[in-house]
């Protein structure tokens, strides 16, 4: 089972890292720090004669990442109550990525995978966090993906989610998930 990461985090070892090194622990899995890579915001040109132009950026290193994944995790910090503006770009390019003749079977691949989305804010995240969760359902429903499962979790300062009991607990709950999934791939 292929699993894919993406760090949201605008910071290395964040609290949002920290919560998906705990769902993913044992396995093997592909990290993609999305603070690293040079990200080309969005042109949108879906209704320009010529369509997209090709970019010269480190979009489409994400795009191969995506199509050989089985799992895919996004892991973002809340971030004035929604999704890093790292993972908030990556995720603008899908409107060009499902357009790319290049790749072809990218939006039917996407309907393929399992997706889960962790989430960590220091403002009672598990409240004010649900719009973002609402707007990734929206996100992965127009793409026509599941939306498997959902952790938020509570933290500030670097390493406070780890003092979160219930955050903890839940992920070891999709740890489990994730073993069961990969015994009936």
């Amino acid at each position: 089972m292929n699993i894919t990461v993406f760090f949201g985090s605008s910071r290395n070892n964040g609290n949002s890292e920290l919560l998906a090194k705990e769902v993913v622990k044992g396995f093997s899995y592909e990290e993609i720090r999305l603070q690293n890579l040079n990200i080309v915001p969005i042109e949108d040109k879906r209704h320009d004669l010529n369509g997209f132009s090709i970019q010269d950026d480190d979009y489409d290193f994400i795009i191969h990442q995506i199509l050989k994944s089985d799992v895919l995790i996004f892991s973002t910090p809340i971030y004035w109550y929604s999704m890093s503006g790292t993972m908030k770009v990556m995720i603008d390019r899908f409107s060009q990525a499902i357009r790319d003749e290049r790749f072809p079977n990218f939006k039917e691949h996407l309907q393929h995978v399992k997706v889960i989305v962790l989430a960590v804010g220091g403002d009672e995240p598990r409240i004010k966090g649900l719009p973002m969760i609402q707007q990734f359902q929206y996100i992965f429903d127009f793409l026509g993906m599941s939306f498997d499962q959902y952790l938020i979790a509570e933290g500030n300062r670097p390493g406070d989610v780890l003092l979160d009991e219930k955050a903890m607990n839940e992920s070891k709950l999709l740890n489990k998930w994730l073993h069961q999934l990969e015994t009936s791939m």
